[in-house]
């Protein structure tokens, strides 16, 4: 998925108008005005959630694929695309609206920044009733401000347990572990048998706070309680790392977790060096660019059993209300969440939708389906709290500590940033 999902935030905008000014004619100027030819022209801005080095432009090649299908019904509705990295597009979007220059639709990993300038569309304007009702409600519920939504989920992911299905059995293990007791006594059977990592635990600063959010949730706990207080140093929270910390102490676990990060494990996962791993559907072409598709996919183990709920992950699309093109916008994406546009995704990233049509859908893939499944009950980070981003960054960076020293103090010194100010 992006750098955000996989890491689950557009656009040089004076290309994007070049462009336009290209696929138009030079006629579309904005303020719902149409081309001579009567046509409209949006301006669509979208992350590059990236293919890798065997499908370098397939950013481009995904949102040529939709938008030729959009046109072909819709040929009076002309879309113009600019697909930029996720390590640029925050920066080329401030400039862009720096300028006054904003595309229509924008596809990103955040919209809150746009909301208090008075720049978007609310969800009510350019989503027909029909599709608002298909967007998985919990996940429709993050795109509101003050009650009002304006941010349109695009795509999401979520976290299963993987595991190796020949190490299993030559380890004498029938199925995956439910609790963490069974976790423990399946990593102690796939040591004996060999196996050098029986538990990938990547805690390294790459996703660090994902992997912690696993282990709380395993035991009850999380960031924050029902109330909304931090609770990241909670006795939960602790006897999770405390568990973690035994497995580490007894070499059952990736090796000095706090040093890897979640790709290095998973390409591991894949040669055969790892036993079991958590990790979400974006983590499967790399299993199998691997070699490696023999494995099984389940609930993440927690304490006294399987977790009845995952992290989830999205990101976001937006709309523009400075040209004046609500009704075209309405058709785009009224078409995209009901056309083809969510096999596509899946395809070539292993996104997850965000709809209730798209999930049934994809429902007979039998390696998405435990992910699928966790969908509509996901947990989600508390992103929409100023202070995430400081205790995201501080997780990201200490927790791997609680492992090889006292969980108590390193969840702690956390808990102090989160309640500082």
């Amino acid at each position: 998925m992006n750098k955000r999902i996989i890491g689950v935030a557009g656009a040089g905008v004076a290309a994007v108008l070049a462009l336009s000014a290209c696929g138009s004619g030079g006629g579309e100027s904005g303020g719902g005005e149409k081309a001579a030819d009567g046509s409209v022209t949006l301006k669509l801005v979208a992350a590059d959630y990236g293919g890798g080095p065997s499908a370098p432009d397939s950013g481009d090649k995904f949102w040529k694929g939709v938008v030729d299908e959009f046109q072909a019904a819709n040929p009076k509705i002309k879309v113009d695309v600019q697909v930029i990295n996720w390590n640029d597009i925050d920066k080329q979007v401030a400039t862009m609206v720096q300028n006054g220059q904003v595309p229509d639709i924008l596809q990103t990993g955040d919209y809150s920044g746009f909301v208090k300038d008075g720049l978007l569309y609310k969800t009510d304007e350019i989503l027909s009733s029909q599709t608002q009702s298909d967007l998985l409600a919990k996940f429709a519920d993050y795109g509101k401000v003050d009650g009002t939504a304006y941010g349109i989920p695009f795509v999401s992911s979520a976290r299963a347990l993987f595991y190796n299905k020949a190490l299993f059995t030559k380890a004498g293990i029938s199925e995956p572990p439910k609790t963490w007791d069974e976790l423990k006594a399946d990593a102690e059977k796939l040591k004996k048998a060999g196996v050098s990592q029986p538990f990938g635990l990547p805690l390294g600063q790459e996703e660090a706070q994902a992997e912690s959010f696993l282990w709380f949730m395993g035991n009850g706990g999380g960031y924050k309680d029902a109330s909304g207080k931090w609770t990241v140093n909670s006795p939960q929270n602790v006897e999770a790392f405390t568990f973690l910390k035994g497995m580490v102490d007894a070499g059952l676990t990736t090796p000095n977790p706090g040093t890897k990060d979640r790709k290095k494990v998973w390409e591991d996962f894949a040669a055969g060096k790892v036993g079991m791993v958590n990790g979400g559907p974006m983590s499967i072409p790399i299993f199998e660019k691997g070699g490696l598709t023999d494995f099984g996919v389940a609930p993440i183990a927690g304490k006294t059993g399987p977790l009845d709920t995952t992290l989830g992950v999205m990101d976001w699309i937006m709309a523009f209300n400075k040209n004046g093109h609500k009704e075209e916008i309405k058709k785009f994406f009224d078409f995209f969440y009901s056309s083809s546009a969510v096999q596509k995704i899946s395809d070539t990233y292993k996104l997850l939708p965000v709809t209730t049509s798209g999930i049934e859908k994809l429902s007979s893939d039998e390696k998405l389906k435990p992910f699928l499944d966790a969908l509509p009950n996901a947990t989600f980070y508390p992103f929409t709290d100023p202070k995430w981003s400081e205790v995201n960054t501080q997780m990201k960076q200490t927790v791997g500590n609680a492992v090889t020293g006292d969980p108590a103090q390193v969840l702690g010194a956390v808990q102090k940033v989160a309640d500082a100010g």
